[in-house]
Protein backbone atom coordinates (compact mmCIF):
# COMPACT_ATOMS: atom_id res chain seq x y z
CA UNK A 1 0.00 0.00 0.00
CA UNK A 2 3.14 2.66 0.94
CA UNK A 3 5.25 3.88 -1.47
CA UNK A 4 8.14 2.55 -0.09
CA UNK A 5 6.70 -0.64 0.18
CA UNK A 6 6.04 -0.27 -3.86
CA UNK A 7 9.86 1.11 -4.08
CA UNK A 8 10.93 -2.18 -2.82
CA UNK A 9 8.72 -4.55 -4.61
CA UNK A 10 8.33 -3.18 -8.19
CA UNK A 11 11.09 -0.49 -8.38
CA UNK A 12 11.40 3.54 -8.46
CA UNK A 13 8.80 4.00 -11.13
CA UNK A 14 5.93 2.55 -9.46
CA UNK A 15 6.94 3.50 -6.22
CA UNK A 16 7.27 7.48 -7.52
CA UNK A 17 3.87 6.67 -9.18
CA UNK A 18 2.51 5.60 -5.83
CA UNK A 19 3.89 8.59 -3.87
CA UNK A 20 2.53 11.19 -6.25
CA UNK A 21 -0.79 9.54 -5.99
CA UNK A 22 -0.87 9.36 -2.23
CA UNK A 23 0.73 12.89 -2.13
CA UNK A 24 -2.05 14.25 -4.10
CA UNK A 25 -4.77 12.22 -2.48
CA UNK A 26 -4.02 14.61 0.76
CA UNK A 27 -3.71 17.89 -1.70
CA UNK A 28 -7.12 17.24 -2.94
CA UNK A 29 -8.78 16.37 -0.29
CA UNK A 30 -8.02 19.93 1.11
CA UNK A 31 -8.28 21.82 -2.04
CA UNK A 32 -11.51 20.55 -3.43
CA UNK A 33 -12.92 21.11 0.26
CA UNK A 34 -11.90 24.85 -0.54
CA UNK A 35 -13.37 24.84 -3.81
CA UNK A 36 -16.39 23.55 -3.39
CA UNK A 37 -17.42 24.41 0.26
CA UNK A 38 -19.38 27.34 0.86
CA UNK A 39 -22.17 26.60 3.41
CA UNK A 40 -22.10 26.71 6.96
CA UNK A 41 -20.85 23.88 9.01
CA UNK A 42 -23.69 21.31 10.62
CA UNK A 43 -21.88 22.24 14.51
CA UNK A 44 -20.42 25.58 16.04
CA UNK A 45 -17.11 26.96 14.97
CA UNK A 46 -15.16 27.79 18.55
CA UNK A 47 -12.24 27.86 16.78
CA UNK A 48 -10.28 31.55 14.73
CA UNK A 49 -10.65 30.10 11.68
CA UNK A 50 -13.29 30.04 9.29
CA UNK A 51 -15.39 27.45 8.67
CA UNK A 52 -13.54 26.63 5.53
CA UNK A 53 -10.68 26.28 6.86
CA UNK A 54 -11.72 23.93 9.85
CA UNK A 55 -13.14 21.72 7.14
CA UNK A 56 -9.73 21.54 5.52
CA UNK A 57 -7.94 20.63 8.44
CA UNK A 58 -11.07 18.03 9.12
CA UNK A 59 -11.02 16.72 5.70
CA UNK A 60 -7.25 16.73 5.36
CA UNK A 61 -7.21 14.30 8.77
CA UNK A 62 -9.56 12.13 6.72
CA UNK A 63 -7.49 11.59 3.52
CA UNK A 64 -4.58 10.90 6.04
CA UNK A 65 -7.28 8.28 8.06
CA UNK A 66 -8.60 6.74 5.12
CA UNK A 67 -5.28 6.18 4.11
CA UNK A 68 -3.68 4.13 6.70
CA UNK A 69 -7.32 2.51 7.65
CA UNK A 70 -8.42 2.11 4.01
CA UNK A 71 -11.54 0.29 3.91
CA UNK A 72 -10.20 -0.92 0.36
CA UNK A 73 -7.84 -2.93 1.99
CA UNK A 74 -9.89 -4.50 5.19
CA UNK A 75 -9.10 -1.75 7.17
CA UNK A 76 -5.48 -1.72 6.74
CA UNK A 77 -3.10 0.60 4.79
CA UNK A 78 -0.07 2.73 4.50
CA UNK A 79 1.27 4.73 6.63
CA UNK A 80 -0.01 8.27 5.97
CA UNK A 81 3.25 10.05 5.24
CA UNK A 82 2.60 10.96 1.97
CA UNK A 83 -0.92 11.71 2.37
CA UNK A 84 -0.23 14.05 5.30
CA UNK A 85 2.74 15.50 3.61
CA UNK A 86 -0.01 16.14 0.54
CA UNK A 87 -2.67 18.16 3.31
CA UNK A 88 0.12 19.78 5.26
CA UNK A 89 1.60 21.44 1.74
CA UNK A 90 -1.91 22.90 1.17
CA UNK A 91 -2.25 24.26 4.91
CA UNK A 92 1.69 24.63 6.60
CA UNK A 93 4.18 24.94 3.97
CA UNK A 94 6.81 26.60 5.73
CA UNK A 95 6.83 23.30 8.41
CA UNK A 96 6.35 20.66 5.46
CA UNK A 97 9.83 22.53 4.00
CA UNK A 98 11.44 22.05 7.20
CA UNK A 99 10.03 18.52 7.55
CA UNK A 100 11.56 17.42 3.91
CA UNK A 101 14.95 18.64 4.52
CA UNK A 102 14.83 16.36 8.12
CA UNK A 103 13.49 13.30 6.41
CA UNK A 104 15.96 14.11 3.77
CA UNK A 105 19.03 14.60 5.63
CA UNK A 106 17.86 11.04 8.13
CA UNK A 107 17.41 8.88 4.83
CA UNK A 108 20.70 9.86 3.78
CA UNK A 109 22.20 9.48 6.64
CA UNK A 110 20.70 6.78 7.69
CA UNK A 111 19.06 4.64 4.97
CA UNK A 112 16.18 4.26 7.04
CA UNK A 113 12.80 6.05 5.37
CA UNK A 114 10.84 4.89 8.34
CA UNK A 115 13.16 6.99 11.07
CA UNK A 116 12.81 10.04 8.20
CA UNK A 117 9.33 9.85 8.42
CA UNK A 118 9.00 9.49 12.21
CA UNK A 119 11.39 12.97 13.00
CA UNK A 120 9.88 14.77 10.00
CA UNK A 121 6.64 13.86 11.30
CA UNK A 122 7.45 15.20 14.58
CA UNK A 123 8.92 17.70 13.55
CA UNK A 124 5.83 19.38 12.11
CA UNK A 125 3.86 20.87 15.07
CA UNK A 126 7.67 21.32 16.70
CA UNK A 127 8.55 23.73 13.97
CA UNK A 128 5.49 25.50 14.07
CA UNK A 129 5.61 25.96 17.95
CA UNK A 130 9.48 27.67 17.20
CA UNK A 131 8.33 29.92 14.88
CA UNK A 132 5.16 31.12 17.24
CA UNK A 133 7.16 31.40 19.89
CA UNK A 134 10.36 31.68 19.47
CA UNK A 135 10.50 33.76 16.37
CA UNK A 136 7.20 35.47 17.02
CA UNK A 137 6.04 34.57 13.76
CA UNK A 138 2.05 35.54 13.84
CA UNK A 139 0.31 32.38 12.75
CA UNK A 140 -3.26 32.78 12.58
CA UNK A 141 -5.30 30.13 14.83
CA UNK A 142 -1.60 28.50 16.35
CA UNK A 143 -3.71 27.32 19.30
CA UNK A 144 -6.13 25.19 17.14
CA UNK A 145 -3.37 24.03 14.32
CA UNK A 146 -0.40 23.15 16.67
CA UNK A 147 -2.53 21.06 18.31
CA UNK A 148 -4.02 19.49 15.02
CA UNK A 149 -0.53 19.04 13.90
CA UNK A 150 -0.11 17.39 17.02
CA UNK A 151 -2.64 15.10 16.71
CA UNK A 152 -1.63 14.03 13.30
CA UNK A 153 1.99 14.02 14.12
CA UNK A 154 0.88 11.36 16.95
CA UNK A 155 -1.08 9.08 14.30
CA UNK A 156 1.41 8.89 12.00
CA UNK A 157 3.96 7.96 14.54
CA UNK A 158 1.76 5.53 15.96
CA UNK A 159 1.07 3.77 12.57
CA UNK A 160 4.92 3.13 12.74
CA UNK A 161 4.78 1.65 16.05
CA UNK A 162 5.94 -1.71 13.67
CA UNK A 163 8.45 0.13 12.38
CA UNK A 164 9.61 1.65 15.50
CA UNK A 165 9.85 -2.07 17.04
CA UNK A 166 11.97 -2.79 13.89
CA UNK A 167 14.44 0.39 14.63
CA UNK A 168 15.10 -0.64 18.20
CA UNK A 169 16.07 -4.35 17.26
CA UNK A 170 18.00 -3.03 14.51
CA UNK A 171 16.00 -5.18 11.74
CA UNK A 172 14.13 -2.31 9.85
CA UNK A 173 14.92 -2.02 6.42
CA UNK A 174 17.23 0.10 5.21
CA UNK A 175 17.88 1.48 1.80
CA UNK A 176 21.85 1.14 2.00
CA UNK A 177 22.20 2.76 -1.63
CA UNK A 178 20.50 5.66 -0.34
CA UNK A 179 23.02 6.25 2.73
CA UNK A 180 25.08 9.52 0.68
CA UNK A 181 26.39 10.67 3.69
CA UNK A 182 28.58 7.29 4.43
CA UNK A 183 29.92 7.19 1.33
CA UNK A 184 30.92 11.43 1.19
CA UNK A 185 32.48 10.97 5.26
CA UNK A 186 34.06 8.01 4.75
Amino acid sequence: MGSTNVFRSLGWKWGLVVQIADVAKGFLAVGLVAYFFSTEMPFVNRTPFEDATVVKLIAGMCAVIGHIYSVFAGFRGGKGINTSVGMLIAVAPVEVAVAAGIFAMLLFASGYVSLGSIIAAASVPSTMAFRYNILHVDIEGYMVTVHFFIALAALVIYAHRTNIKRLLLGTENRFTRLQVFKRIFK
